[in-house]
């Protein structure tokens, strides 16, 4: 609808002759008339105070569909925050999936490594040793690399120091030499 149109919609829906307006506007019936019929237009001031007297936007009155493309850019707004909502929704389903997987194989990990610690056991080592005529002989215990504990005649703890050794083949090479370099002999079973 043209603003000829709107402008004859409004003024016969408000009771208003064109002489009525005219005079309102400070103008003549002809320049309502020629209006109406889309011969010419308003001015500026002139829809202006159009506008006011039929209580309707300047958009309405030239025929600028603004509910329309409210309700269109509200459409889009709707869309966008929807297709927003589900990226959110299946990131964070995957976050939790991920999450999910981490504590299963956090959990089976750990099984592993109690199973791992009670299937494999201390091992004793025995050593004998003999110097000046005198046997001794030492109990290592270690799992792996690792000294857990050592038992014993007291000569070896009296001339070095084993609790500076963690690695049991590093204490037994220091027993050895110990012995053969003093001019003793071990033997490890």
């Amino acid at each position: 609808m043209g603003i000829g149109e709107k402008i004859l919609s409004l003024r016969k829906g408000a009771h208003i002759t064109q002489e009525e307006l005219a005079e309102k506007l400070n103008v003549t019936r002809q320049t309502i008339s020629k209006w109406e019929l889309e011969e010419t237009a308003p001015d500026i001031k002139q829809a202006k105070e159009l506008s006011r007297i039929f209580h309707v936007s300047l958009d309405e009155l030239v025929g600028n569909d603004v509910k329309d493309l409210l309700v269109e850019r509200v459409s889009n707004t709707e869309k966008l925050a929807g297709m927003i909502i589900k990226i959110i929704k299946i990131g964070g389903a995957i976050i939790f999936g991920l999450f999910f997987i981490e504590l299963i194989v956090l959990f089976f990990f750990s099984i592993g490594v109690l199973v791992q610690k009670n299937t494999s056991h201390a091992k004793v080592s025995n050593i004998r040793c003999t110097i000046d005529g005198k046997e001794y002989s030492y109990q290592i215990e270690h799992k792996g690399n690792h000294i857990i504990h050592m038992a014993g005649n007291s000569y070896f703890e009296e001339h070095i120091n084993f609790s500076k050794y963690e690695n049991p083949e590093d204490l037994f090479g220091a027993i050895n030499h110990h012995f053969i370099e003093n001019g003793g002999s071990c033997s490890r079973n």
